[in-house]
């Protein structure tokens, strides 16, 4: 089946439908709710209530844009609002914080299950805005709106989580590096 041919059947409601379009995004959608969550588990949880939103509103996709990026963009919201209801989002607003990281890059190659588990190890706030600036594509302004905070928190925020993902980053180089001298 085509796509529009799966589109029209999940507006129509048909079931065989919706289990095609969930089949086809499954992946990638799961991929973005792991990144906002704690753990497997409550990636899980976002992505079915993701996906029923989806199939609620699937009449109110346009046909502009990618049907894929309107599925992220609502699995994107269903997390988001998870999070806020659980209200364990804690910001920290050091408006005054700003480092630059372009003199330290680091460019050894980690695996994604590695970067993932960096990711999800950093708090619900930090995890959040570094998803939807450095992930998503998010403006700081944009960021603010969606969470309710100022700009500063969300810069602040950005610039913590790199800081401690370039510290696990670089301690996790140390280990492999001293891990490939001995042996």
């Amino acid at each position: 089946m085509t796509e529009q041919e799966i589109l029209k059947g999940c507006i129509k409601g048909e079931q065989f439908a919706q289990k095609l379009l969930y089949d086809r995004h499954l992946k990638k959608m799961f991929g973005v709710c792991l990144r906002y969550a704690k753990n497997q588990m409550e990636a899980e949880d976002f992505l079915q209530e993701g996906f029923i939103r989806v199939f609620k509103n699937i009449k109110q996709y346009n046909g502009s844009g990618s049907l894929e990026g309107w599925i992220r963009r609502v699995v994107i919201n269903v997390c988001l609002e998870i999070i806020r209801k659980e209200k364990t989002m804690l910001f920290i607003n050091r408006e005054e914080y700003q480092t630059d990281y372009t003199d330290n890059p680091i460019t050894e190659y980690y695996d994604t299950e590695y970067l993932l588990k960096a990711i999800q190890s950093l708090s619900e706030g930090y995890r959040t805005v570094f998803n939807l600036y450095a992930i998503e594509g998010y403006s700081h302004k944009e960021i603010a709106g969606l969470l309710e905070i100022s700009e500063g928190t969300s810069k602040s925020q950005l610039a913590r989580a790199r800081q401690l993902l370039q510290s696990k980053l670089t301690m996790h180089s140390s280990i492999k590096m001293n891990f490939h001298v001995q042996s």
